[in-house]
């Protein structure tokens, strides 16, 4: 029985960090990618930074 609450507080865990999340190429996006170092960016990510917050295009535009 421990060990089941453990694991569903876990889940509940990540479900909730990840909620927070902005949505990919919103403007709370931009300014968040922008406090984040250029090092830490993914090739997706600098692809899109500069697709969504450079070059303005929305995300709903794809």
């Amino acid at each position: 029985m421990k060990q089941y609450l453990t694991i569903i507080t876990a889940i509940l865990a990540v479900i909730t960090l990840t909620a927070c999340e902005p949505k990919r190429g919103s403007e709370a996006w931009c300014k968040k990618m922008d406090k984040t170092p250029k090092g830490e960016w993914s090739f997706n990510d600098a692809g899109d930074y500069t697709k969504f917050c450079v070059l303005n295009q929305k995300p709903d535009d794809q």
